[in-house]
């Protein structure tokens, strides 16, 4: 097993400073970013740095692929039956396990029912905000149709419409039955 990144080691917030320093430079200028470390009191060669630097960024780019692909997947396809997070919690089970077997995690020593727990969450906190969502837009659609009835009642009586005019459009056109 390769020794540990001497960056894992950095205290958190001069580990904070890195990342934002990564990411505003562009994943460039390690020699920089090496001295200033050095100023801080961490030596940490440039190409050590340069190491977690294209992990870092590599985990940073599959993230913003991974949220681009979700929102375009959620726009062409809403997930009312929540089809979507069934699949996640499966497909997360198996990559959970591949990883494990890959790297050969020892079970005992990772919290597996905590990582699973957190899908779980996700999975039953989107089905949570599809339902307030879904809600919502009932009550409004209902206040709308309220409002809309209101002022077809007004129109109808200063045009002289009759009540059978009227029912007819508030049944027919409204849909208020």
């Amino acid at each position: 097993m390769p020794p540990r990144s001497k960056v894992d080691g950095l205290p958190k917030a001069v580990k904070e400073w890195l990342d934002r320093a990564l990411v505003e430079g562009n994943f460039a200028g390690y020699e920089a970013l090496s001295a200033e470390l050095k100023s801080r009191g961490h030596d940490i060669s440039k190409t050590g740095l340069h190491r977690y630097g294209q992990a870092f960024g590599e985990r940073l780019a599959t993230l913003k692929l991974v949220t681009e692909q979700a929102r375009a997947v959620v726009e062409a396809a809403p997930d009312e039956d929540d089809t979507v997070n069934q699949a996640l919690v499966r497909i997360t089970q198996e990559k959970l396990f591949s990883v494990m077997l890959d790297l050969q995690i020892d079970p005992e020593k990772v919290d597996i029912s905590k990582i699973t727990k957190s899908i779980a969450d996700l999975a039953r906190s989107s089905v949570n905000v599809k339902r307030y969502a879904a809600e919502a837009a009932e009550a409004a659609r209902k206040k709308l149709l309220v409002e809309q009835q209101a002022n077809l009642e007004k129109i109808a009586k200063k045009q002289g419409m009759s009540q059978d005019q009227l029912d007819f459009w508030i049944r027919d056109f409204l849909g208020v039955r």
